[in-house]
């Protein structure tokens, strides 16, 4: 009983810092896409201390589901995981963990779909779902390439993200 209640503490604990971290992923995520050198690398530090965060968190418990956490630190898991983009070994294995998880009905598809992406991005492939945007251009928002992307809204639907044109809008500037 008494190593119950420490594992839910260690959980609980451990949800906390994930939360932490996302908070603090959000409030630096602009100067990733600064033209400023020392914005960007505000950035590249917090993102690789969270990346080295998450692969240590992997080792100990797997992927952070729901079920482990809570909602809101699984999904916080899943955005330093998106983010961990110069750490590419780390999206590998946290897209793997995901995947086993979302197999195992532990974690939903809507997620798996855009790390996938994001990771094919980073490898250097097309993306198959089409969510990663590689920037805009005169107000219109340009998508990495994609696999098949005839069947891209399909592939969406099927991981419960919105068609690519309504996604892409809101990218777009006036």
């Amino acid at each position: 009983m008494a190593s119950d209640k420490a594992a839910a503490s260690d959980m609980a604990a451990l949800a906390a810092e994930l939360e932490r971290m996302a908070a603090a992923d959000h409030q630096v995520a602009s100067r990733g896409h600064s033209d400023d050198p020392a914005e960007q690398l505000v950035w590249r530090r917090l993102t690789t201390r969270h990346g080295d965060r998450l692969q240590q968190i992997m080792d100990e418990h797997g992927w952070p589901t729901a079920d482990l956490v809570g909602e809101d630190a699984a999904r916080a898991a899943w955005l330093i995981a998106q983010h961990a983009d110069r750490q590419l070994g780390v999206q590998r294995r946290a897209l793997h963990l995901l995947e086993e998880a979302v197999a195992a009905g532990r974690a939903g598809l809507r997620e798996l779909a855009f790390l996938r992406d994001r990771t094919l991005v980073n490898d250097g492939r097309k993306q198959i779902y089409g969510t990663q945007i590689a920037g805009v251009r005169d107000g219109s928002p340009i998508p990495w390439p994609c696999e098949e992307p005839e069947r891209v809204d399909e592939r969406r639907a099927e991981a419960g993200i919105e068609p690519f044109d309504e996604y892409v809008a809101r990218f777009a500037t006036p």
